[in-house]
């Protein structure tokens, strides 16, 4: 008799299975009786790094996200490649995470480390969890509670990645299925998308929406016409690929529901954004979100909660590492 196949459907629906006994084990106050002020220390040091520099904001929620979607949220982006492997944050799609995240998660950890009572007995994974609310709120977005327990991977390869981020020039069809493998709906993968209202891009994801989108039309029709004019100034032909553009024209430093506003005006920077609102089936959830930013805020909430507990590893399947950075 010849072995069942393996179909991607059955893949996903293991992934979500396998999160959702893994995500059981996580719970506010985790760290109650082992690392008590660990929230605070997060908080903290999120709060100074974000001080020196905005990019704190969108580095670390980026982070977040590329973590979570390869592999499940167990910090395995920020392990370093050896000679002997090549590291998720070395893939092509992952060398535009901003240094900044990185940073972010390793100042936390090393004041958490700094309480006797607390060294190594907090996973990086959690730390990054926590540091993604802290920005989300610092910037004024929604504060919310995070659930803790995760421990950090054992493994990170580069060609993990490959596929399973999603890419600029999605459309809502190919969005919504990388999302649904995850445990994500229509309704999350568009809250989570918002955290494009503090992103920026550097220009070559989107100057073929530009440029040179169609024979008929170099221009795509769907971008509002003095908004692809001005990404025009801002990205000249040969632009030096280190240029980067804010995704938010109207409030780049602020985490807020402007994100769908833009949207409705045609002025979402990837094709996967404004996506969101040229499909029909997810343009009334944009229009509401517009106008409604509690709506909004209710609805990320659940989303970036419902990330959190993507591919959480438990037991012999995850550790707390010393050093963020490499493996123990």
């Amino acid at each position: 008799m010849a072995p069942p196949q393996i179909t991607t459907l059955s893949l996903s629906l293991l992934l979500i299975l396998l999160c959702g006994s893994a995500s059981a084990q996580l719970r506010q106050n985790y760290y109650s009786n082992t690392c008590p002020d660990v929230e605070n220390i997060v908080l903290k040091a999120v709060t100074a790094k974000f001080s020196q520099t905005f990019v704190t904001v969108p580095a670390t929620i980026r982070l977040f996200f590329h973590d979570c979607f390869v592999s499940g949220c167990d910090a395995s982006v920020i392990v370093a490649s050896t000679p002997g492997n090549t590291a998720e944050k070395d893939h092509p799609d992952n060398l535009s995470l901003a240094g900044d995240g990185f940073d972010t998660v390793i100042k936390a950890k090393a004041a958490v480390d700094a309480v006797p009572k607390c060294r190594n007995k907090v996973s990086c994974a959690d730390i990054l969890a926590l540091a993604t609310r802290d920005v989300i709120s610092l910037s004024g977005g929604p504060t919310y509670p995070v659930e803790l327990g995760r421990l950090d991977g054992l493994s990170s390869t580069s060609a993990s990645v490959e596929g399973n981020l999603p890419k600029p020039t999605f459309n809502l069809n190919q969005l919504n299925s990388m999302f649904a493998s995850r445990g994500l709906s229509q309704a999350d993968m568009i809250a989570l998308s918002a955290c494009h209202t503090v992103g920026f891009s550097h220009c070559d994801k989107f100057s073929n929406r530009i440029y040179n989108f169609s024979p008929q039309n170099p221009v795509d029709p769907t971008l509002n016409r003095t908004y692809a004019t001005q990404l025009q100034g801002m990205c000249p032909r040969n632009v030096d690929p280190r240029i980067a553009i804010d995704m938010d024209p109207a409030t780049p430093r602020k985490f807020d529901n402007v994100y769908f506003k833009n949207l409705i005006e045609g002025k979402g920077l990837f094709t996967s954004d404004q996506v969101l609102f040229t499909d029909s089936r997810s343009k009334s959830t944009v229009n509401q979100w517009a106008s409604n930013p509690k709506e909004f805020n209710d609805a990320f909430i659940t989303a970036i909660t419902k990330l959190g507990r993507v591919g959480v590893k438990t037991g012999r399947n995850g550790n707390i590492r010393f050093d963020c950075g490499r493996f123990n």
